[in-house]
């Protein structure tokens, strides 16, 4: 409690420096590099005075190691050197850290590529996760690896819970989450954002397919292109004084509509430390998709080439999605997420779940597991509020304490094992790469809204 206390007073203090440094130009350091020389050694991490970020959640990490040298403790209570989790590595040795949450259905836009014109057919609110349900399942798989979790939706700051839902994922860093990232319409995110980082937030994937008010209102169905740019700068605003969020502009391009505005999201990075990606418009039920609508990755930069011909590609991470470019004397850079064209399935690290609790292992397969039903089946198939799961966790406690009751393999419960032993079945069925085009468009899966961006 003394901890919790302690960041409220040095966000206080943060917000109430924060216009006096903007409006004299000045760099603000966050509150516990200005104080962590007069606290007492054993209160304050002595490492942190040295991060580059003011967040007060961040924790010093060595440098990531290869995929191939990744080692960690596969499973709780195992005291003995595992290789990483069997349960999250499929027949292809690739070894899945990054975990996307869908928090809800609901959306407060339209946008044509991911929700059909009519709308959806919204799940009954119990077949939905709860928010406990969710923490326990990102607990689960952070405990098998997962160092990167990203929530989606839907639009999940629509959630009502939103904050606190990322305040209770956010204490998983002392099990080896590293990022907690959020897809967002950017629509309300400015409300949020400031909260939001307080409980963790390290990175926002924003939507943004144009730069045209008027087209905006075309592209999402609904208006919202002032609140959208009003997030982003909000980003950027508290970034100059060392928040450190890692910003991502993600912008689907679809001929006929905003093909022409490749060039100015490029120049959008001219003196703005913006990434903005390219993405090759994809098939999902409901989005009418054709080939002819699809602008690809080869065209897209073969446009800004005839204009920036000196453009040039950037070293990637193993695992992105994203092919980068830069763009020289541009502080900004630019990416291609290639899906349709250039597929980057060998070295896909993502897994997903939705907000009724199916595990997807891939955003095109259409066969999903359950995770809900497993959970729920020591609740009469019930939604676990917050006072069953706190039961649950304390059956599960004294059962791995030798109490009477029976526990699975490994010191963990037998609903754990159940659910590891699912989960590590989903993702050995995992296929070595995704149909192509030909057959994408004719496949039966969710719409976009349904799977979680």
């Amino acid at each position: 409690m003394a901890e919790i206390a302690h960041r409220q007073v040095m966000s206080s203090l943060f917000r109430q420096a924060r216009p006096q440094a903007l409006q004299a130009g000045k760099r603000l350091s966050h509150p516990h590099r200005t104080i962590a020389t007069a606290a007492a050694p054993n209160e304050v991490d002595d490492t942190r005075p040295t991060l580059p970020s003011w967040r007060p959640h961040t924790i010093p990490a060595d440098p990531e190691p290869s995929p191939k040298r990744r080692r960690i403790d596969a499973l709780r209570n195992d005291p003995s050197p595992k290789s990483f989790s069997s349960f999250l590595t499929d027949n292809y040795s690739r070894e899945h850290n990054y975990l996307r949450i869908s928090v809800t259905e609901r959306c407060n836009l339209r946008c044509l590529y991911c929700m059909p014109e009519e709308g959806i057919q919204l799940s009954p609110p119990e077949h939905n996760l709860t928010t406990s349900e969710i923490v326990y399942l990102s607990e689960l798989f952070v405990k098998q690896g997962v160092n990167k979790i990203r929530l989606t939706g839907g639009e999940p700051t629509v959630r009502k819970d939103i904050v606190s839902l990322m305040q209770q994922i956010g204490q998983l860093r002392s099990h080896g989450l590293k990022e907690l990232c959020i897809t967002t319409n950017g629509i309300s995110l400015h409300r949020k954002l400031d909260s939001m980082v307080e409980s963790g937030l390290t990175g926002v994937n924003l939507s943004l397919d144009t730069l045209d008010p008027f087209q905006f209102t075309i592209m999402t169905r609904r208006n919202g292109y002032d609140a959208v740019m009003k997030s982003i700068n909000r980003i950027l605003e508290m970034n100059k004084v060392g928040a450190g969020i890692k910003l991502k502009i993600n912008c689907v391009v679809m001929k006929g509509l905003n093909e022409r505005e490749v060039i100015p999201f490029v120049e959008l990075g001219r003196e703005k430390d913006i990434e903005v990606r390219f993405i090759e418009y994809m098939p999902f039920d409901g989005n009418k998709w054709s080939e002819n609508k699809m602008v690809s990755y080869d065209e897209m930069l073969a446009l800004i080439r005839s204009k920036y011909p000196d453009v040039h590609r950037v070293q990637d991470h193993v695992n992105d999605t994203s092919k980068t470019y830069k763009v020289p004397g541009f502080a900004g850079r630019i990416g291609f997420i290639t899906s349709m064209t250039h597929n980057f399935c060998g070295t896909c690290n993502r897994l997903r779940i939705t907000s009724d609790g199916n595990l997807k292992v891939c955003l095109f397969g259409n066969t999903e597991v359950s995770l809900r039903d497993i959970l729920r089946e020591s609740n009469e198939g019930k939604p676990f509020d917050l006072e069953a799961m706190e039961a649950l966790r304390q059956l599960e406690s004294d059962r791995r304490e030798g109490l009477p009751g029976s526990t699975g393999a490994f010191g963990v419960s037998e609903r754990e094992t159940k659910l590891l032993d699912v989960i590590g079945m989903a993702v050995k069925r995992k296929e070595e790469k995704h149909a192509g085009i030909g057959d994408l468009e004719n496949m039966k899966n969710r719409p976009m809204i349904l799977i979680g961006g």
